[in-house]
């Protein structure tokens, strides 16, 4: 079994860490779902027919999702737009603030945003869904504040091109190798909490001057870990110390590989029912079904799943903690982006 990086989380009521307090509460366009059973609000969500989730979640995993659910509940049609948080989260505020919701559900891992906004109650709902109650699921460790529910976790490994490295890899140390110079893939942490997580983890568990070895080597740049496995299938770069598992990439037959090594690195998703959600019945509905073992399995190929034994996981979320919200503000973000620019982009 795989040992997980955990941190203490701190909870935190400084809204104006992520700018709540400028949200307000807000007129919102949505309402809240129907009074009464849970049959009641499927059948009022198959009269609203429509679902939107905001998720930084890799694209096949969400069309993965959206295939299950709509199979499940073909009366909702259900979308998705896919991008960072430092993309998605502003416009969850901005659709709270003017009172025009767009998202119906919002998933994301940044973790100060998730634990001011679980606080302060500004931007969700309480939870209705009966598979929150579920033994597998195990509520009191994976809900705060009865509106953020633990719904899948990144776990980063090592990843590489097996036709450039048939040997593979078994740990980050192995990168730091002169033959693998310019040919090394790294996402761009820039304004990202979790990307700006992940690098300290690294300088903490490999050396204060890994990353240094690293910039030495002339890595290739990527906005996204997504963009790291496409130019590792492409043979653009042959290795990469941080990736998501290549689940995907391997199963379609692509010349990669990918491992964890003793100590990986990862991030939970935590998603919520919006209160400006224009769908408040199919949101409710979604966000049921995404803890269900249909979800799940739909989520969470290549990813740590908040059930067990989900075909496809690589890893159970649970073990998989927020950071600590304290080194992580935006303040502190914007520091150390500051800092890996001058380290990489210098």
């Amino acid at each position: 079994m795989k040992t997980f990086k955990k941190a203490i989380v701190a909870l935190t009521t400084t809204a104006a860490m992520l700018g709540v307090a400028a949200c307000g509460g807000g007129s919102t366009s949505g309402s809240a779902p129907v009074e009464g059973s849970w049959d009641d609000i499927v059948a009022a969500a198959n009269q609203e027919g429509s679902v939107m989730l905001y998720s930084s979640q890799k694209p096949a995993n969400l069309d993965a999702l959206v295939t299950a659910f709509q199979t499940k509940y073909p009366s909702i049609k259900m979308e998705y737009v896919r991008g960072t948080d430092p993309d998605i989260n502003p416009r969850v505020e901005t659709e709270n603030k003017t009172g025009r919701g767009t998202a119906d559900v919002h998933m994301l891992t940044d973790a100060s945003w998730i634990k001011t906004a679980a606080e302060s109650g500004t931007f969700s709902t309480e939870l209705r869904g009966p598979d929150f109650d579920a033994p597998a699921f195990d509520r009191e460790a994976s809900v705060i504040n009865d509106r953020f529910f633990l719904s899948s976790a990144a776990v980063f490994g090592l990843g590489w091109n097996t036709a450039a490295v048939p040997d593979g890899l078994t740990s980050p140390e192995q990168i730091i190798d002169p033959k693998f110079r310019g040919k090394i893939g790294i996402v761009n942490p820039t304004g990202i909490a979790s990307y700006v997580d992940m690098y300290k983890y690294f300088s903490s568990t490999y050396g204060d001057d890994y990353w240094q070895q690293i910039a030495d080597l002339q890595p290739r740049i990527y906005p996204s870990a997504l963009g790291i496995a496409q130019a590792l299938t492409s043979g653009e770069v042959v290795v990469s110390p941080s990736v998501q598992p290549l689940v995907t990439e391997v199963a379609a037959g692509a010349p990669v590989n990918w491992a964890l090594p003793d100590s990986p690195w990862g991030t939970p998703w935590y998603t919520e029912v919006l209160s400006a959600a224009p769908h408040p019945n199919a949101a409710q509905v979604l966000a049921d079904f995404m803890v269900t073992p249909e979800g799940q399995a739909a989520l969470n190929g290549g990813y740590a799943a908040a059930l067990p034994d989900v075909t496809g996981a690589v890893a159970q979320a649970q073990d998989i903690t927020l950071p600590n919200t304290e080194d992580l503000t935006p303040e502190k973000v914007d520091e150390y982006s500051q800092q890996w620019a001058g380290i990489f982009q210098s």
